[in-house]
C-alpha cells in the first residue's frame, strides 16, 4: 500500500472544503493574493472544482475544493477523494475539520490507491494529516480495501485457488488465527461435494479455505466468501464479453478478507470463522454438466440447469458447514448474478435477509460509511421457480426473472441452524472512476459490516 498519511501537520498545506454556504466566509479568510488568483481563474465553489492559491511569492498557499452542501440530494461525501489525483507532490491537511472528518479522510486515502503489481504505478507522493480525532482505524481499513482490490486486480494466471490460500494463510499468521484447507480429493473425503463438482476439471485444484481467530467462547460470526478464481461458465461457457471479467469472480472472497483483516486488526470480542471455497470452473473432459445431478453436504441433491451458475454451488457446501456451527450471524457474498447488476447497477449491491433488525441495523451502516446496499426479498412464493422434476432442487430458475432473487433463495435452502443469515451480491468492480473508487476492482460491503460489528462487538 502507497503511504498516505502523515503527521507533520506544521508545514502542511491547508485544504478548504467549501460549498456555496460557506465559500464567502473562507474567502474572507484567504491572503490578498490568494483571493486574487481565485477571481482571475474563476473559481466558483461548485462540486469537484478546486485552485490551487498562491502566496505573495508565488508558493502554493492553500488549495479550495468544492464539495456538495449539507443535505443536499445525492451529496456525495467521497468528492475529497478527487483530490489525490489533482494535488501536487506535499503534505496537506483539511484547514477545518470536515463535517464528516472520517469519510474525508477515508476518500482521500482510497482515492490515491494504484495497482502496481505489473508495471511502476508512481507515486504522487501526495500526503495528508488526519484531523485529531479522524484516523484511528482507519489505516488498518485503508490497508484492508487496498488488499481487496489487488486480489479482485490480479489476473487470474497469478491469482489462482493456491495463491489465494497463500493471501489466507499469511493473513491468519499475521494475526495469530488458525487455517485449515482441504484440497482436491479431500474435499470428497469430507462430503463437500458440489465444491469438488466445480472445481475438478481445472489443472489447479479446488480447496477449502478455513480460518479461525478469536475466543471459542465468544458470539460466533462467520464469513463465507466466493471464491472462484476465474469463470469460463463451464460447459455452458461464457461468451467473450462476459468472460473478460471473470478474474474478479473471486471477489467475495477478497472482501471477506479485507473484513477479516479489519476484525482481527480492531480485535472484535468475536469468535470469526471464514469459509472461502476456492475453485476454477474450468472445462475439459471430467467437467460437470447441464443437468447431472450431484449430492450435496446439506444432503439435497441438486441439478444443474446451468453449469455458469456455479457461485452458488460451491457457496451451499461452505454454507452447510458454516450453518452446522449455529453462528450467531452468518454472511456470505459472492459476485454471483448479472440480475442484481441490472435491477441496481454496479454500485449498489443487493442484501437479502429475513431479520428485520438485522436488515435496518445494516442499512443504517451501509448510509453512514457510504458504503451502498439496498435489500431485496427473500420472495418464498418463488422458492417454485427453482423446483426439479429429478432433484430435490435446480441450481437455477425456469425462465429469466428474478434471478439474484432465486438465487439468494437457492442458498436459503441450506441455511437453518444460524441465528441471522445475511447474504449479500455483490459486484466487485468499478466500470469507471468515481471519487475514492478508481476503475477496477472493487471492495463492496465490507466497511458497512465492520461497522455493524463494530456496533455489535466493539
Amino acid at each position: 500500500m502507497q503511504p498516505v498519511f502523515a503527521t507533520d501537520a506544521a508545514t502542511a498545506i491547508p485544504i478548504w472544503l467549501v460549498d456555496t454556504g460557506t465559500w464567502p466566509n473562507v474567502r474572507a479568510r484567504l491572503d490578498p493574493a490568494a483571493i486574487a488568483f481565485a477571481e482571475a481563474t474563476g473559481f466558483e465553489p461548485m462540486p469537484g472544482r478546486h485552485a490551487l492559491l498562491p502566496d505573495a511569492k508565488g508558493r502554493l498557499a492553500a488549495v479550495v475544493f468544492g464539495v456538495d452542501p449539507p443535505g443536499r440530494a445525492g451529496r456525495d461525501a467521497f468528492l475529497p477523494g478527487r483530490l489525490p489525483a489533482l494535488l501536487p507532490r506535499g503534505t496537506y491537511r483539511f484547514a477545518e475539520p470536515p463535517a464528516d472528518a472520517r469519510l474525508a479522510v477515508l476518500a482521500f486515502a482510497l482515492g490515491a490507491y494504484r495497482f502496481g503489481r505489473y508495471h511502476e504505478a508512481a507515486d504522487r507522493e501526495v500526503r495528508l494529516v488526519p484531523p485529531d480525532g479522524a484516523g484511528g482505524d482507519l489505516a488498518c481499513v485503508v490497508e484492508a480495501v487496498t488488499m481487496a482490490r489487488d486480489l479482485v486486480n490480479t489476473p487470474s494466471n497469478d491469482m489462482g485457488p493456491a495463491e489465494l490460500e497463500a493471501v489466507a494463510k499469511k493473513l491468519a499468521e499475521r494475526h495469530g488465527g488458525a487455517i485449515r484447507t482441504i484440497v482436491g480429493d479431500d474435499l470428497l473425503a469430507e462430503n463437500l461435494p458440489l465444491i469438488h463438482a466445480v472445481g475438478r476439471a481445472s489443472t489447479r485444484a479446488p480447496r477449502l479455505i478455513d480460518i479461525t481467530w478469536g475466543d471459542p467462547a465468544a458470539p460466533k460470526v462467520t464469513l463465507v466468501g466466493k471464491g472462484v478464481c476465474f469463470d469460463t461458465g463451464g460447459l455452458d461457457i461464457k461468451g467473450e464479453t462476459a468472460m473478460r471479467l471473470m478474474k474478479k469472480d473471486m471477489g467475495g472472497a477478497a472482501t471477506v478478507l479485507a473484513l477479516a483483516h479489519m476484525i482481527m486488526g480492531r480485535g472484535l470480542k468475536l469468535r470469526l470463522r471464514v469459509l472461502i471455497p476456492a475453485v476454477e470452473n474450468a472445462i475439459d473432459g471430467n467437467a460437470f454438466r447441464p443437468l447431472d445431478v450431484y449430492p450435496s453436504r446439506k444432503g439435497l441433491t441438486v441439478e444443474i440447469g446451468n453449469t455458469d451458475a456455479e457461485g452458488r454451488l460451491v457457496l451451499a457446501d461452505a454454507l452447510t458447514l458454516a450453518d452446522e456451527e449455529a453462528p450467531e450471524l452468518l454472511v456470505d457474498m459472492g459476485t454471483l448474478t448479472g440480475a442484481a447488476r441490472v435491477a441496481l447497477g454496479p454500485d449498489l449491491p443487493p442484501f437479502y435477509t429475513d431479520d428485520e433488525d438485522l436488515a435496518v441495523a445494516l442499512a443504517r451502516h451501509a448510509t453512514a460509511e457510504h458504503d451502498p446496499l439496498w435489500r431485496m426479498p427473500l420472495w418464498h412464493p418463488y422458492d417454485q421457480m427453482i423446483e426439479s422434476k429429478t432433484a430435490d432442487v435446480n441450481n437455477v430458475g425456469t425462465s429469466g426473472f428474478a434471478g439474484s432473487i432465486l438465487c439468494a433463495l437457492f442458498l436459503a435452502r441450506f441455511v437453518s441452524a444460524a441465528k441471522r443469515w445475511l447474504h449479500l451480491d455483490i459486484y466487485a468492480w468499478t466500470p469507471s472512476a468515481k471519487p475514492g473508487r478508481p476503475e477496477g476492482g472493487e471492495c463492496q460491503a465490507a466497511r458497512a459490516l465492520y461497522a455493524l460489528l463494530c456496533e455489535r462487538y466493539g
